[in-house]
């Protein structure tokens, strides 16, 4: 059966692979970002530039008649001003669950992130029980976490049903910022192993975070109770070696494994000198970015991997892909 579905964000990694995918399953797809973009219209998926920060009600009757929106729209970086994080995380959310409601819509999946109860600890195989933080890292995982919030109390409000899902270092074919930072780094002679590489992680392969999107969705329209205002940990599954995985990565496009190395305490003490100056810099009207933060080190040097077995249970979430052959779909074969 067509459906008329919502994806904020559509130009993004995920929006956009999200749309595509909707678009290919037959259903008719309005893509909702800043920017233009003409691939997505030359699939038949309808484009519409809105900035989701500002007042709804110039907006929201786009809302009308749609069966489900997906919330993949928001700010991801390691540095910025707390306003800029704000703008985009919690008070575009608002105004996502705001338009839901006056155009009664019925389902709103909302992408959320693991960040979301960082707290520097080990995070060995937690799952959703797991608390947030008192206290948060960097400005990003503070203000997902508001919005995930926000989104899951919104469960059960004017007819509106909501589920956030916590896909970890989302990467694959056409990845936007993992992979090419990991290059783009590498390159410059900037790529610096944080601790002693042993640190496992999850990681998620674009191809299976679609499809868990998609059977949230699903679970959301047909049981809704089960998945409503629930969070959800999506991965593969499968807790990698984080910097053997980047090793790979880089002997994919021919260049050497990282060989320069510190440890955690060193890297936390550089962050913070760094942090501290390209504080110095903005009061001084100079805006930059610091190469290590401490929220990046404390990301790249510890074990954080998460239970997924409560998605399998409810939403009917499986990985399709073992890391090894996402690895051969994303670098070797052709896709």
């Amino acid at each position: 059966m067509t459906r008329r579905y919502i994806v904020t964000g559509g130009g993004g990694f995920v929006g956009k692979a999200l749309a595509k995918a909707l678009r290919a399953a037959g259903h008719q797809v309005l893509s909702i970002s800043r920017a233009s973009y003409p691939e997505l219209q030359e699939l038949g998926i309808r484009s519409a530039q809105i900035d989701i920060s500002s007042d709804p009600s110039t907006w929201c009757e786009l809302f009308t008649g749609v069966d489900g929106v997906f919330h993949t729209a928001a700010k991801v970086d390691m540095w910025g001003s707390y306003e800029g994080f704000f703008k985009t995380n919690v008070i575009g959310t608002r105004n996502v669950i705001e338009a839901c409601r006056r155009a009664s819509v019925t389902s709103l999946v909302f992408t959320s992130s693991p960040s979301v109860i960082h707290d520097g600890a080990q995070l060995n195989g937690v799952d959703e029980s797991y608390p947030y933080p008192k206290h948060f890292p960097a400005f990003y995982p503070q203000t997902k976490a508001q919005a995930e919030q926000e989104v899951l109390a919104a469960d059960c409000k004017n007819g509106l049903r909501t589920v956030a899902l916590r896909p970890h270092l989302i990467w694959g074919p056409n990845d936007t910022n993992l992979i090419p930072t990991i290059l783009e780094r590498a390159k410059l002679g900037r790529l610096t192993r944080i601790g002693d590489g042993s640190n496992l992680v999850d990681l998620t392969f674009i191809d299976d975070c679609v499809t868990a999107h998609l059977c949230a969705m699903r679970t959301l329209e047909t049981k809704p109770d089960l998945a409503g205002g629930k969070a959800y940990f999506i991965s593969q599954g499968e807790p990698t070696k984080l910097w053997s995985w980047i090793d790979q990565i880089l002997k994919a496009h021919g260049l050497a494994p990282v060989v320069k190395s510190l440890s955690k305490r060193a890297a936390t003490v550089l962050a913070y000198l760094m942090e501290g100056y390209a504080r110095a810099l903005g009061l001084l009207g100079i805006e930059t970015k610091p190469l290590l933060t401490r929220f990046l080190v404390s990301e790249m040097s510890t074990n954080h991997y998460f239970s997924i077995e409560r998605a399998r249970i409810d939403l009917g979430f499986t990985p399709a892909f073992t890391m090894e052959q996402a690895f051969k779909r994303t670098f070797i074969q052709s896709v």
